[in-house]
């Protein structure tokens, strides 16, 4: 019997092969082959989501981002917040400094501004020039977001993130007014699968740290947090006394929320548990919006929703990896 003496090198190559073997699997996760219906689902809702922003804010535009003495509390409150994070963050002074070399009143330069606003919302939803419409509508927006600072919320963080990826996404899709005029090549499909893993994993960090909050306190387990939001002005728009009649429903509403959020990153990736999970998320922001009015909230978060997990990849796989091979 002769004995079979290994050399190191083989030695090394069998350790290294587990190492291997994780790092393909990491990068396969994070570049998985997509086709860009999931773009054009994120597109078109963000469009959507701009449109009704800018139609919100019609009214009290200038009365919100004007300066001091000609607005609600003045922007300069706002900015000065924004500024103690960091100088290079964009405000509507920028803005308003711009127009003044152009000699263009504060007034007119806001006034532009919502427009630009709402024309970007309406070439995304249509697919119109859809990289500059998405660059439009990030800056102008975040400028807005932080100019209100006092005045933002959740809906201005999601939609200021979401038109950031969207911006940087490979645009345009299939689906576009651009692809339809210019005939653009199809996008690699593995940029498009790292793009839609990168806000399937924020959406799953959001759920869990916000779940795991929830978690840690008491106020949803026994339904207070829930009472107090829907009782407090201006959310109020379930009657109180409704409320009352379905007292004993609130702390099991608030179990649930807390158990949703916190398990989203697990069964939101099984394929047998997906659809429950994702129907449970978009009906529980449908009812935020329906029963508190934060109607900006709930849309952007069921649209990223919907681009991360509601388009399904089974059966497009294909379609994409044989995207791959012709290019």
């Amino acid at each position: 019997m002769q004995s079979v003496v290994k050399s190191p090198g083989s030695q090394i190559s069998v350790g290294l092969s587990p190492l291997r073997k994780f790092w393909q699997r990491f990068i396969g996760f994070l570049f998985p082959p997509e086709t860009d219906t999931w773009l054009a689902v994120l597109r078109s809702g963000l469009g959507l989501q701009v449109i009704v922003y800018a139609l919100f804010l019609r009214s009290d535009w200038h009365y919100l981002f004007a300066s001091s003495g000609k607005g609600l509390v003045g922007r300069e409150v706002g900015e000065a917040i924004t500024a103690f994070d960091s100088p290079l963050i964009p405000t509507f002074s920028w803005l308003v400094a711009f127009g003044r070399n152009l000699n263009m009143s504060e007034e007119t330069v806001l006034t532009v501004a919502w427009v630009s606003l709402l024309s970007a919302g309406c070439l995304l939803l249509l697919g119109l020039l859809s990289r500059p419409a998405a660059i439009v509508a990030w800056f102008v927006h975040l400028c807005a977001a932080e100019s209100g600072g006092l005045l933002a919320y959740g809906a201005d963080s999601f939609m200021t993130t979401a038109l950031f990826y969207l911006m940087l996404s490979p645009l345009p899709d299939y689906y576009s007014f651009d692809h339809w005029v210019t005939k653009t090549k199809p996008k690699n499909p593995l940029l498009l699968g790292f793009w839609r893993r990168v806000l399937q994993v924020h959406l799953c960090f959001v759920y869990f740290i916000g779940g795991l909050a929830k978690c840690l306190g008491n106020g949803w387990w026994d339904g207070s947090n829930l009472w107090r939001s829907l009782i407090r002005p201006p959310f109020n728009l379930v009657p109180p006394d409704l409320l009352v009649q379905f007292k004993y429903a609130l702390p099991l509403l608030g179990i649930s929320i807390c158990l949703l959020e916190v398990s989203y990153p697990i069964f939101i990736w099984l394929k047998r548990t997906r659809w429950i999970w994702l129907g449970c998320i978009l009906a529980m922001h449908a009812a935020i919006g329906l029963t508190m009015g934060l109607y900006l909230f709930a849309l952007v978060m069921m649209v990223m929703n919907l681009a991360a997990f509601g388009v399904p990849s089974t059966g497009r796989r294909a379609e994409a990896t044989s995207a791959i091979t012709e290019q």
